[in-house]
């Protein structure tokens, strides 16, 4: 049963859908960014989808056509070697996404800093594996909170009120953003100690270079 919630949670956080998840919380903080009223617009849920499509979708389509061409055993990827052509393509796909983004005059530059760090995460990651067999999860989770921390600091930590038909009227802050961060970062690197055969140094590498790619980029986009 524990180890099934884990795998439940692994597949929620997974590495992929991180840029999403950004896009999203952005979208949360402040949807000015992208000429929409809120989260709920249609094109919002557009640009949301596309991002889905293009960082998780045909990523793992690609992951998906190297198992029966043998450059992969299992979808798991459990092996250091069985990593580096996943690496290679996702790392490539996502180097081509960050540069059309950064170059798209009409997606905000914070958002463009989001996506290339995750790119630089990943080919940070690719290297890395080479020596060690880093959390590709905690890669993911330490770049979310690093947006998270960063827009601490871009934007206002001013309550933003949303409606829900269960919950009704509510408020966010970044910093419950921040908490929510922490919370689930703890959850999923628990959740791979427990499914896989890692050591804490994995998850602590990975958060870092998460984290760290993260202000590599914004110094790259922002302060160029």
């Amino acid at each position: 049963m524990i180890k099934s919630i884990a795998q439940i949670i692994s597949f929620v956080f997974h590495p992929l859908l991180v840029v999403t998840y950004m896009l999203v919380i952005l979208m949360l903080i402040n949807p000015y960014l992208f000429g929409v009223n809120g989260i709920h617009d249609e094109v919002s849920k557009l640009i949301i989808l596309r991002a889905f499509i293009t960082t998780f979708i045909i990523p793992i389509a690609g992951i998906l056509i190297l198992k029966p061409l043998g450059w992969v055993q299992s979808l798991a990827l459990e092996q250091k070697e069985e990593r580096i052509a996943p690496y290679i393509l996702t790392g490539l796909f996502y180097a081509w996404v960050a540069v059309n983004t950064y170059n798209d005059g009409n997606t905000p530059k914070v958002f463009a800093s989001f996506a290339m760090g995750a790119a630089i995460a990943l080919f940070i990651a690719f290297f890395v594996n080479v020596f060690s067999k880093i959390s590709v999860h905690a890669v993911g989770m330490g770049s979310l909170l690093g947006m998270i921390i960063i827009s601490l600091f871009l934007f206002d930590n001013q309550p933003m009120f949303y409606y829900s038909d269960i919950l009704g009227r509510f408020s966010l802050r970044l910093t419950d953003f921040l908490l929510a961060g922490l919370f689930f970062a703890g959850l999923v690197g628990s959740s791979r100690l427990l499914l896989s055969q890692k050591e804490p140094m994995d998850l602590y590498g990975g958060y870092l270079i998460g984290f760290c790619s993260q202000l590599l980029a914004l110094r790259i986009v922002l302060f160029a």
